[in-house]
């Protein structure tokens, strides 16, 4: 994403009967971080498989790509082959102690990660009393957004404060869901939390996608609901499907994404798609 400098060139046109003339390009405007949370209240939606993944897709595809662990579960941390034991300072220090956050990001060959450990679960409770509370994050984020082209935010599966942190400092959300009846009712409480955060936090956050994990497109189930989101959704429904495959939990446990551990597979290609898709989306947005 990263545009070339861009020079005043002098042309003259020999045959012209004005004369030479000054022909200027003009600088494109300079690309922006695009922020992106990624949030069910659900758990087991693939949220941390997908932040991990999509990272690495939109690295292949020349990207800077910051992914952020805000789930005191570390899995995302952990996923990338990280001992959360031994960590020095995880997240918890970005946001409570105003460490700066580039202390705390660690680099790995398929993204950068700032990095989470179990102290974080002590978060909500010790940012309670503290003026301005929910814009730690947007504060913590705002000196190394110049570094990346994406910076993905894994959540908890809740709509708590660290959630709401996310959320006032994204532009958008990407919602992991299930192919099944109750996804819906969970999306509906997401958008109402959404709209009440456009009006007192980030009047610009929004879903930007729906996106269907675990896909079994055998089961007739999993059709309908498809269909039940499509209607309910439209065009915020991604395109891309991911389905079931045990390579997707095989990977973390090589501390890669899948990308890494089976680069040929059809989780990988998945996840490429999907890549190219947010990309898409992002340009048609901004």
């Amino acid at each position: 994403m990263n545009t070339s400098p861009h020079t005043h060139a002098f042309i003259p046109q020999q045959q012209d009967p004005f004369g030479p003339r000054f022909v200027t390009n003009r600088p494109e405007r300079e690309p922006e971080c695009r922020v992106i949370c990624l949030s069910n209240q659900k758990g087991g939606v693939a949220k941390t498989t997908t932040t991990m993944n999509l990272g690495a897709a939109l690295t292949e595809l020349g990207n800077r790509v910051l992914v952020v662990d805000l789930d005191p579960q570390s899995n995302l941390t952990m996923s990338f082959g990280i001992d959360v034991e031994n960590l020095p300072k995880s997240i918890f220090d970005v946001l409570v102690h105003r460490l700066a956050i580039e202390h705390n990001i660690h680099k790995t060959p398929e993204c950068d990660i700032a990095v989470a450990s179990i102290d974080l679960a002590g978060a909500e409770l010790a940012l309670s009393s503290m003026i301005g509370r929910e814009r730690m994050l947007e504060k913590a984020l705002a000196p190394v957004k110049k570094d990346y082209d994406y910076i993905l935010i894994d959540t908890p599966p809740s709509l708590g404060l660290l959630t709401v942190n996310a959320f006032t400092a994204s532009d958008e959300v990407i919602v992991p869901v299930q192919a099944e009846y109750l996804s819906l009712r969970g999306l509906v409480q997401l958008d109402n939390t959404l709209q009440v955060i456009r009006e007192h936090l980030n009047p610009k956050v929004r879903i930007g996608g729906v996106l269907i994990t675990m896909y079994d497109g055998r089961t007739i189930h999993s059709r309908e609901a498809t269909e039940l989101l499509l209607q309910n959704y439209g065009d915020r429904v991604m395109k891309v499907r991911i389905k079931k495959t045990i390579r997707l939990a095989e990977a973390p446990v090589q501390g890669s994404s899948v990308l890494t551990y089976e680069s040929n597979g059809t989780a990988a290609a998945q996840y490429r798609e999907l890549a190219q898709e947010v990309v898409a989306r992002v340009e048609q947005a901004v």
